[in-house]
C-alpha cells in the first residue's frame, strides 16, 4: 500500500535511533568554494521536544551544478541510494543564525549536517561507529571542505551520538523520508512505498543514445562506493555510452563520446527527468555545462 511518509513516521524512527546500544570563514562555509573550518569542541544540551522541522518545506530544493575546491572536483546529484562510512566533525557555533546554501537559517540546536554532494534538503541517519549511537539529521548546507571528513554536524546532533570532536561516522540516505521533504518543497506529491526502502519513480522516457563520436562527456555523478556507481551505470547506459571513471578514491559515471547536440539533450533530459546535476567535459576538460 503506498502512502506518504509522515511526520508520525519520522518521530518514530529517531524514536528508534535513540535505543540503538545505544563572514568570511564563517559566513562562507556553505558557499561552494571555501576552505577549512575549525572544529567546536564544546556542545550544549538542548531538549528533544520539536522536531517537525525535519520533514518541513525548505525555501528551495537546492542541489547545485559541479563544483571545484583545491582542485576536488565535487558532483552533487541525488542519490537515493547513497551509503558512506568516513570521517564527521561538527559544525563551528559562529555560523549559527546564518543562512544556508539551501536559503534555511542555520540552528545550532535543531539535528542538522552538511554535505558536500546531496541535495538540500535531504534527510539521513548518521551513526557514530565509535559508540552505535545514531541520529536522524535533515541536511541542509554544503560543506566541510576538508577531504578527510565526509559530513559535518550540527552542535546538538553531535552531542545526540557522543561526539566532542571528529569521528568516524555512517551516512545513510533515507529515501522516502527525503523524497518527502523534496515534494513538501516544491509542492509535489510523494509516491513510495511501505514494504521497500526505495522510491519507486514514474517511468520517463530516455534520451535517444547518442553515436558513438563526439568530443564531449556528461558526468553523471561521483561516488566513493564501486558499488553505488556500478548500480547508476546500468541506468544511465539508456542514455548514451555509460562508463565509470576511478579518479583517485572515486568512481565517477559518465556518458561519453557525445557531439554538442547530444550532449545538450542528455543534460537537459537528465535535469528534468531524472532530477540530476550533471556537469560537462570537453576533451577532457571541464566547461560550464550550458555552455552549449
Amino acid at each position: 500500500m503506498k502512502r506518504l511518509v509522515s511526520l508520525a513516521a519520522l518521530t518514530a524512527l529517531l524514536a528508534g535511533c535513540a535505543d540503538l546500544s545505544q563572514t568570511n570563514g564563517a559566513a562562507n562555509y556553505g558557499t561552494e568554494g571555501v576552505g577549512e573550518e575549525t572544529l567546536v569542541t564544546e556542545t550544549k544540551s538542548v531538549p528533544e521536544n520539536d522536531d517537525s522541522y525535519l520533514l518541513a518545506a525548505a525555501p528551495r530544493y537546492y542541489v547545485g551544478n559541479a563544483y571545484k575546491v583545491e582542485d576536488t572536483q565535487y558532483i552533487p546529484v541525488e542519490d537515493l541510494t547513497y551509503n558512506q562510512v568516513g570521517m564527521a566533525g561538527i559544525i563551528p557555533t559562529e555560523l549559527n543564525g546564518t543562512k544556508t546554501s539551501n536559503g534555511e537559517t542555520y540552528n545550532m540546536n535543531q539535528m542538522l549536517a552538511t554535505s558536500k554532494t546531496l541535495p538540500l534538503p535531504s534527510i539521513a541517519k548518521v551513526t557514530n561507529l565509535e559508540n552505535g549511537e545514531s541520529v536522524v539529521v535533515r541536511v541542509n548546507n554544503r560543506g566541510p571542505f576538508v577531504n578527510n571528513r565526509i559530513m559535518d554536524l550540527s552542535a546538538a546532533a553531535a552531542e545526540k551520538v557522543g561526539m566532542s570532536g571528529p569521528a568516524k561516522v555512517q551516512v545513510q540516505i533515507m529515501p522516502e523520508q527525503t523524497m518527502a521533504v523534496k515534494n513538501a518543497t516544491i509542492g509535489k506529491n510523494a509516491t513510495v512505498t511501505t514494504e521497500e526502502t526505495v522510491v519507486k519513480p514514474q517511468p520517463v522516457e530516455s534520451a535517444p543514445v547518442a553515436a558513438a563520436s563526439g568530443d564531449y562527456s556528461v558526468q553523471v555523478a561521483a561516488f566513493y562506493a564501486e558499488d553505488s556507481a556500478n548500480a547508476l551505470l546500468q541506468k544511465m547506459r539508456n542514455y548514451g555510452d555509460a562508463v565509470i571513471v576511478k579518479e583517485g578514491d572515486m568512481y565517477k559515471v559518465r556518458i561519453i563520446n557525445l557531439d554538442s547536440a547530444g550532449a545538450r539533450r542528455v543534460i537537459d533530459t537528465l535535469r528534468n527527468s531524472e532530477g540530476m546535476a550533471p556537469g560537462l567535459l570537453k576533451n577532457g576538460r571541464w566547461i560550464n555545462a550550458d555552455s552549449i
